[in-house]
């Protein structure tokens, strides 16, 4: 790779002409198709943005110029460029580069994101503090076409818009999110792209005025036929109803085009928005035939793009299995998804019941709010979405949905500690906000079979709003069906542990290594943290006089700390007690196993919690924090 060793900074590209930039383009194709290949990650979509990254650092300065990419998982050809390509290997490993944008990371990364349709709002507040400021340098966001199915952009848009703050705002249009874009706006752009002719005629039609005398009056003149053209090539543009300048539709995959175009939006003193036209897992056959297969892979063979390890069986293939079961049996049985239908395990049900099956875009808001009205109406609608995508819908789950006790099923995804994507994506937080929602039922499932019988509680027994939360991934050595809102999985005398879905087989391991310790462990299983079922446990603490609770969630508002707050009503004041849980913090990138270690909530720490509340020798790390009850 005869350029890309030579690239240890942004400044090295500058020094390369056009040609030297594509087979440098080629050279970091392929060091990201080997090194995904190994480690695993996003794929398809940084092998859309090569060129694309490459022509933004060619043409402006990262260390001063904001770059903010929406949603984030595209900023990998950038991190090669600002330095980090020998820590590559390490990318989304505990200890290693995460796999989005962080500040901490490099100067080059200045707004963190994992979320998507927030870029634009972001780059807008770096715009307005420059001026206020009185400071200088340029602000550009990254927007995929996927996430203009989200709201939040057009709040930002519109502000924009109108701001007149210079900023660029470069559309990376690919027709898909995750999957194949969905509604009126992925139509509009499909309409969009027709225009190649325009931008290009527009742009050379500057350069060659440029260098005629009187070119300036010429360009003029012809200026203010502007429109005429336009509505003959592009017939117009949201965007510059907006009140943006608009140029495109670009070849993404064209370097000398893209760094033309850039260097014009820089000249700008307003708001553009450049529309690129790429293809999502370029330079990869097997990335461009499936881009939703490539999106975020695991270890594959480079040569046939097959799956190394074979995926053992997921909560989620499980949920939609079951679901489909049931909309067989029931026909007001809906599935809802925002932009997730093959992570979320919909693809049978898209498959058997097309016609009650919606995929609304990224647009979380707005699901939750249509599920309602399915409701109203006497439907029953399934909103499957990933923890981590459910936060940005508490409103709506309040006001839309409880408020009227509407019967809509949350199947919460990837609940917990979810691991490689880090901060932005850990499922740390539902377990604490969905029981505070008056009327929510939750349920926490540890096994498959399990998630089957409370799902179709859920759906077909329930009334109101009912969620039922589940990690990513399959089950672990707890197979079984528990019943009730809790119980006793075994019985002991000298301490209680308690917890719930997948973290049953960390408690149920300590307890085998205390038994062998000779400590006598009572081990609870919630199955709802909606309501609280507190007798069993309060029974059980009566007996022991000590509990530890191990949860993944973060700590305030936890089941543990409810519960313990519940026992002092009681006037049950157990000997010792510790909250096993996250803490008050973000919880970063790694495996995970290594997470639970970190956060001191895994089998060893819990044993080494379970030894020091009952007198004995310490004999590792991660005993936890006391209660503070």
């Amino acid at each position: 790779m005869a350029y890309l060793e030579e690239i240890n900074s942004p400044e090295d590209i500058k020094k390369l002409n056009y040609d030297e930039l594509d087979a440098l383009c080629g050279e970091i194709r392929r060091f990201l198709i080997d090194n995904i290949s190994k480690s695993g990650g996003h794929l398809a979509s940084n092998l859309g943005v090569v060129e694309l990254t490459v022509a933004v650092h060619k043409v402006f300065d990262t260390s001063r110029d904001r770059l903010i990419f929406d949603v984030g998982h595209q900023c990998y050809t950038h991190k090669i460029i600002t330095g980090r390509r020998e820590e590559f290997a390490s990318l989304r490993s505990y200890g290693g580069l995460s796999g989005f944008p962080k500040p901490s990371e490099s100067i080059h990364d200045a707004f963190p994101a994992g979320h998507a349709s927030t870029s634009v709002s972001a780059a807008l507040g770096i715009s307005r503090a420059r001026t206020i400021k009185n400071e200088s340098y340029h602000v550009i966001s990254v927007l995929g076409d996927g996430a203009l199915t989200g709201g939040m952009v057009y709040e930002a848009l519109n502000d924009a818009g109108q701001s007149r703050e210079p900023m660029i705002i470069i559309l990376n249009d690919n027709g898909m999110s995750i999957q194949k874009n969905v509604g009126g706006v992925g139509k509009q752009l499909a309409r969009l792209r027709l225009g190649h002719g325009y931008s290009g005629f527009k742009n050379s039609f500057r350069r060659a005025t440029s260098k005629l005398p009187g070119g300036g009056f010429i360009y003029r003149v012809v200026h203010a036929a502007k429109n005429l053209v336009k509505n003959v090539l592009v017939r117009g543009s949201i965007f510059e109803d907006m009140g943006f300048t608009y140029l495109g539709p670009i070849d993404g995959h064209d370097i000398k085009s893209l760094c033309s175009f850039l260097r014009i939006a820089k000249g700008y003193n307003g708001p553009v928005l450049m529309h690129l036209s790429t293809v999502k897992g370029n330079g990869y056959k097997p990335a461009e035939e499936r881009p939703e297969k490539y999106h975020g892979i695991s270890r594959f063979d480079i040569a046939s793009g097959e799956l190394l390890a074979k995926p053992d069986r997921t909560f989620s293939e499980v949920f939609g299995d079951k679901l489909v079961k049931l909309a067989g049996k029931d026909s007001r049985i809906c599935a809802v998804t925002a932009a997730m239908q093959n992570g979320t395990g919909l693809d049978s049900f898209a498959a058997g019941y097309p016609a009650r099956f919606f995929d609304v875009g990224i647009a979380e808001e707005h699901a939750v709010t249509m599920a309602a009205g399915m409701a109203a109406q006497g439907l029953l609608p399934v909103f499957a979405v990933y923890s981590t995508f459910s936060q940005r819908c508490y409103d709506m789950l309040i006001h839309d949905v409880a408020l009227q006790n509407a019967h809509v099923v949350f199947a919460i995804d990837r609940a917990g500690i979810a691991g490689e994507d880090g901060e932005t994506h850990q499922g740390v937080f539902d377990a604490v906000f969905l029981p505070q929602i008056p009327g929510m039922k939750v349920y926490c499932p540890s096994s498959f079979a399990e998630l089957e019988n409370m799902l179709e509680d859920a759906v077909m027994f329930e009334s109101g709003p009912v969620a039922v939360r589940y990690p990513r991934g399959g089950e672990g050595a707890y197979t079984a069906v528990s019943r009730g809102e809790s119980e006793v999985l075994a019985k002991g005398k000298d301490i209680t542990l308690v917890s719930y879905g997948i973290m049953i087989n960390e408690v149920l391991h300590a307890r085998e290594e205390l038994e062998k310790a000779g400590i006598s462990t009572e081990v609870i299983k919630l199955n709802t943290l909606s309501p609280l079922e507190v007798k069993t446990t309060a029974v059980s603490v009566m007996k022991t006089k000590k509990v530890i609770f191990a949860e993944d969630c973060v700590d305030e508002g936890s089941a543990g700390r409810r519960m313990l707050a519940e026992l002092s009503g009681l006037g049950i004041a157990p000997a010792g007690s510790r909250l096993l849980n996250i803490g008050n913090r973000f919880l970063t990138h790694g495996s995970v196993a290594e997470l639970r270690a970190l956060a001191g909530i895994d089998s060893a720490a819990i044993y080494n919690a379970a030894l020091e509340e009952c007198g004995m020798k310490n004999e590792g790390k991660g005993a936890g924090r006391s209660a503070a009850i």
